[in-house]
Protein backbone atom coordinates (compact mmCIF):
# COMPACT_ATOMS: atom_id res chain seq x y z
CA UNK A 1 0.00 0.00 0.00
CA UNK A 2 2.92 2.03 0.94
CA UNK A 3 3.77 2.19 -3.27
CA UNK A 4 0.66 2.75 -4.23
CA UNK A 5 0.39 5.64 -2.44
CA UNK A 6 3.75 7.29 -3.20
CA UNK A 7 2.71 6.26 -6.88
CA UNK A 8 -0.44 8.13 -6.75
CA UNK A 9 0.92 11.44 -5.29
CA UNK A 10 4.00 11.23 -7.89
CA UNK A 11 1.40 10.69 -10.38
CA UNK A 12 -0.70 13.78 -9.01
CA UNK A 13 2.09 16.31 -9.63
CA UNK A 14 0.93 18.18 -6.79
CA UNK A 15 0.85 17.91 -3.28
CA UNK A 16 -2.22 15.82 -1.84
CA UNK A 17 -4.39 15.33 1.31
CA UNK A 18 -5.00 11.40 2.36
CA UNK A 19 -8.79 12.14 1.23
CA UNK A 20 -7.42 12.82 -2.70
CA UNK A 21 -5.25 9.46 -2.35
CA UNK A 22 -8.13 7.73 -1.18
CA UNK A 23 -9.85 8.73 -4.09
CA UNK A 24 -7.34 8.27 -6.47
CA UNK A 25 -6.36 4.65 -5.29
CA UNK A 26 -10.51 3.44 -4.60
CA UNK A 27 -8.79 2.04 -1.44
CA UNK A 28 -10.06 1.79 2.32
CA UNK A 29 -9.45 5.20 4.02
CA UNK A 30 -7.94 3.18 7.33
CA UNK A 31 -5.43 1.61 4.76
CA UNK A 32 -4.15 4.86 2.91
CA UNK A 33 -4.19 6.81 6.97
CA UNK A 34 -1.73 3.35 7.92
CA UNK A 35 0.45 3.94 4.96
CA UNK A 36 0.67 7.56 5.28
CA UNK A 37 1.81 7.45 8.90
CA UNK A 38 4.69 4.92 8.00
CA UNK A 39 5.65 7.05 5.08
CA UNK A 40 5.78 9.91 7.87
CA UNK A 41 7.73 8.08 10.25
CA UNK A 42 10.17 6.51 6.94
CA UNK A 43 10.95 10.65 5.84
CA UNK A 44 9.25 9.58 2.82
CA UNK A 45 6.87 12.30 2.62
CA UNK A 46 7.33 15.93 3.54
CA UNK A 47 4.41 18.64 4.19
CA UNK A 48 4.84 21.43 1.74
CA UNK A 49 1.32 22.78 2.34
CA UNK A 50 -0.84 22.47 5.41
CA UNK A 51 -2.71 19.05 5.66
CA UNK A 52 -1.22 18.20 2.26
CA UNK A 53 1.57 15.75 1.55
CA UNK A 54 4.01 15.21 -1.47
CA UNK A 55 6.88 12.48 -1.85
CA UNK A 56 10.13 13.71 -0.63
CA UNK A 57 12.65 13.93 -3.50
Amino acid sequence: MKEQVLQAMREAGKPVSAGEVTKILNADRKEVDKAFAELKKEGAITSPVRCKWAPAE
